[in-house]
């Protein structure tokens, strides 16, 4: 299918003709073994790895290239590597003029960082995955921290990922998890977009919708496979994330992919940087709050009748709560905002004359107490998460998560309808 994929849509319904330069993929059982045959006309070729995935992987790799290896780029660091200025510097002195190729061997981060780097560099790149962690590896976007904020920088997609089952089944089981939430988190992602589609007329192709939906209802299927490494499901788990990744490629953005549940975790991710305390891994955090955003969808259903008018929230009250909760990411929160302008949009009146097409599709995804269901069979307990995290922080990413991105998605609604203005 995967291959197929690769291949493109033409006179898709939509009126776009949609397509992925992805060149080559390669999921299976010693997959790794194919990167000497992809990399037969590269000569030059920047490493990147971390001291994990060095071990687990990228050492292999180095011996398959021998001295088509120009230069390696093994990060060393307690806990988690974090895409910022320091580690796009790192990797960008390691390539000159004669680098043909940038290699990653890892995950979300390491795939960010090669995305990026080599796509400011002008190059090429090949991510040899070590996890079926996230969805990133077939998106054009790069998610990275800088300036105190997650912003996704357009690149472009690698040319092969390469995702040798041998090796994805034996990754740290929270990472596997991690991969399946972000997948079950695209049940909200997709719900989203057709709300957007609704309120904001943004472009939606339903049959990248039903792609999409479809790639995760076949994932949900084999989610008791995940804690017993079964290879098909690890596999399923690994095609899923590079669909899904292909997808975005075909719409341009990570909408078919990306939306309430990952400005939660996005909140989770920036706030804990700040704050230097811990954070989940990226999917599992999604995959928790998309429970969290669904209770909101759920909450909002409750609402026959809208009023006729919420109490003001004044703009002074609003950079207080953003400043109380960003510290010095603030001004740059603030300034987005400002720039796609949701605050300043009449959204009262839009929902009361549409109210009815809203429920409906609010209605859509499965109840809040089906996906903790979803997510227990895969060994995810819901119940780790608020412990975690705290109520208060919890509340704070539901009413201003949303103003970490230019994107609407229900949290805007949620929002406007009930927040307690009179103060967080």
């Amino acid at each position: 299918m995967i291959n197929d994929l690769l291949k493109g849509w033409k006179d898709c319904p939509c009126g776009q003709d949609h397509r992925c330069d992805i060149q080559f993929v390669s999921i299976r059982s010693g997959a790794v073994n194919d990167l000497t045959a992809f990399c037969a006309d590269y000569h030059r070729i920047v490493l990147v790895a971390d001291n994990n995935t060095w071990s687990v992987c990228g050492e292999k790799a180095a011996a398959l290239l021998g001295n088509k290896v120009q230069e390696k780029v093994v990060f060393c660091q307690e806990g988690l590597l974090i895409p910022n200025e320091a580690a796009i510097e790192r990797v960008l002195a390691a390539i000159t003029d004669e680098t043909d190729l940038v290699l990653g061997v890892g995950s979300g981060v390491i795939n960010d960082l090669c995305k990026h780097c080599s796509f400011v560099s002008h190059l090429p790149y090949c991510i040899v995955a070590t996890a079926p962690s996230m969805d990133g590896y077939a998106s054009v976007g790069a998610a990275m921290i800088t300036s105190n904020m997650k912003t996704t920088f357009g690149a472009r997609v690698p040319a092969a990922i390469i995702g040798d089952v041998d090796v994805l089944k034996d990754a740290p089981m929270r990472m596997i998890q991690s991969g399946f939430g972000d997948i079950i988190g695209k049940y909200s992602a997709l719900n989203d977009w057709k709300l957007a589609h609704l309120i904001n007329g943004e472009t939606l192709c339903q049959r990248v919708y039903q792609l999409v939906m479809d790639t995760v209802k076949k994932t949900e299927a084999l989610a008791g496979g995940i804690e017993k490494r079964d290879p098909q499901a690890i596999q399923t788990l690994m095609e899923a994330l590079v669909i899904v990744g292909i997808a975005m490629s075909f719409v341009g953005n990570s909408r078919p992919a990306s939306g309430s549940e990952h400005h939660l975790s996005h909140y989770f991710e920036i706030v804990g940087i700040l704050e230097d305390k811990e954070y989940f891994l990226h999917g599992i955090d999604v995959a928790y709050s998309t429970v969290r955003t669904q209770l909101m969808r759920e909450k909002l259903l409750q609402m026959t009748q809208l009023p006729e008018s919420v109490p003001e929230y004044p703009r002074s009250a609003w950079e207080q709560d953003i400043r109380s909760r960003y510290g010095i990411a603030a001004e740059g929160v603030m300034a987005l905002q400002d720039k796609c302008g949701f605050y300043a949009k009449d959204y009262l009146s839009e929902y009361r004359a549409k109210w009815g097409d809203i429920r409906e599709i609010l209605a859509e995804v499965p109840s809040a107490e089906e996906i903790i269901a979803i997510l227990k069979t895969a060994g995810l307990d819901y119940s780790e998460f608020e412990p975690f995290y705290g109520e208060k922080k919890i509340l704070d990413a539901e009413w201003f998560a949303k103003d970490l991105k230019d994107r609407y998605t229900v949290l805007w609604p949620y929002f406007l309808l009930c927040f307690p203005r009179q103060g967080a």
